[in-house]
């Protein structure tokens, strides 16, 4: 789901970051996640992917709880390490919600006339479950599914032959996904040449690629 909020005197964030959602019970009891900002900085809202998991503390609440016009607690933006300059080349490699901070550089660069300078690889189980597909192939992103056909592409995960014609001198590779698919799109990135420095990566606990 999209949360997006209204956040007061909000710092424009870089595409990339993520924020900090906190909720606390009337015991006492606190629980918080990250999630990574959708939006593009010149949004007047604070866009957040939410991903409804059956046994999640905050994800349950936000997805059947919470309602327009509830306040939220939020923190923010985070990181820096993972965060698209916007002026410099770059190859983006997102598997399933890892792909949410890719779509805040997509959307950036397209707010600013930058989109040459993106290139795009998503991988998802099922198009159905590849959040922003429409705006992501829309930027050109090449698809990669898992578990159905796209296209005339079979199902398959992701290879060296999807990237290498996405590759270019100079780019910098942001890699975002679950812990499997951070470090296999990874080891395919140095193995077509990127210096492991140029390789920066995000990654979470199990997901669905």
């Amino acid at each position: 789901m999209q949360l997006r909020l209204d956040v007061t005197d909000r710092v424009d964030h870089l595409p990339g970051q993520h924020y900090v959602l906190r909720l606390t019970a009337p015991d006492g009891y606190v629980a918080q996640r990250s999630y990574s900002v959708a939006s593009a900085p010149g949004d007047p809202l604070l866009e957040l992917f939410v991903e409804r998991l059956d046994d999640g503390e905050v994800s349950t609440y936000l997805a059947d709880v919470a309602e327009p016009g509830d306040q939220l607690e939020v923190r923010g933006p985070i990181g820096g390490w993972f965060a698209w300059d916007g002026e410099t080349p770059a190859l983006l490699v997102g598997g399933g919600t890892g792909v949410v901070p890719l779509v805040a550089m997509v959307r950036h660069a397209v707010a600013t006339d930058r989109l040459d300078l993106l290139r795009v690889a998503v991988s998802a189980r099922t198009l159905a479950e590849l959040p922003y597909a429409d705006e992501l192939v829309a930027a050109g992103a090449i698809v990669v599914l898992t578990r159905e056909q796209h296209g005339i592409r079979p199902a398959a995960r992701l290879t060296a032959m999807d990237l290498f014609p996405l590759w270019e001198p100079g780019q910098t590779a942001f890699v975002c996904g679950s812990t499997g698919f951070a470090e296999s799109a990874s080891q395919l990135l140095v193995g077509l040449g990127f210096a492991p420095g140029a390789v920066r990566v995000e990654r979470f606990g199990p997901s669905g690629t």
